[in-house]
């Protein structure tokens, strides 16, 4: 079971679209800070900072290639992380089958009222054009 502040450090930083944006990118391959950055308008400072929540929360490790900055994602934590959630799967599936049930039985009692609505209708008309 992962620590708490452990799971708080990934789920804070996946809170951002942006951090979301880096780590997808980086599940495609290593980049340079200035690859992550080019596809958003915010200054590269700004970047930096996302990727320092991104290091802090060990979603990825930064490397010194020569004179370049590199990234890779480190996925562990968002292994944890999935881990925790799945333990919510069986609570969730409980719930949903429940409601399906629930669904299912007031569908079968409205067609079953309102066939016997037209039922009485039907045999009503019948009356008044017989007479």
């Amino acid at each position: 079971m992962p620590s708490v502040d452990t799971l708080s450090a990934t789920f804070a930083a996946l809170a951002d679209p942006t951090r979301r944006a880096i780590l997808a990118r980086l599940a495609e391959g290593d980049a340079s800070v200035g690859e992550l950055a080019a596809p958003f308008d915010i200054s590269l400072p700004a970047v930096s900072r996302h990727l320092k929540v991104l290091e802090t929360a060990h979603l990825i490790v930064r490397e010194k290639d020569a004179q370049w900055r590199r990234c890779r994602l480190d996925a562990a934590p968002l292994k944890l992380a999935a881990d925790w959630v799945e333990q919510y799967r069986d609570f969730w599936e409980e719930r949903f089958d429940a409601l399906d049930a629930l669904l299912k039985q007031q569908t079968a009692e409205t067609l079953e009222v309102t066939n016997g609505k037209r039922r009485r209708r039907g045999k009503g008309r019948a009356r008044r054009r017989r007479n």
